[in-house]
């Protein structure tokens, strides 16, 4: 089972950062678009880790108040966000 405590580890390694910075310039982009993104749009296309590891990176975002859930009432992949910063 998903824990971003224990996931979080894998976003500090050199291929974790890469997948990181897919995953944060992807959301900038999607909300410049459209103002909010589901998960699974901002992580599709991201590869070089497991899902977990795209599951922590967009955790990471949330921590470093970047974006907000507004939506997670549903399936993970199907969580909503926006931008924090207005």
């Amino acid at each position: 089972m998903y824990d971003y405590k224990t996931q979080r580890k894998a976003i500090f390694t050199e291929n974790g950062q890469i997948m990181f910075l897919a995953i944060r310039d992807k959301a900038k982009e999607l909300l410049a678009v459209a103002g909010a993104f589901r998960e699974d749009h901002v992580t599709a296309g991201c590869g070089g880790g497991d899902s977990w590891d795209m599951l922590a990176c967009v955790d990471r975002l949330v921590e470093l108040g970047e974006i907000i859930c507004v939506n997670n009432s549903s399936a993970r992949q199907y969580w909503v966000y926006i931008s924090a910063r207005r």
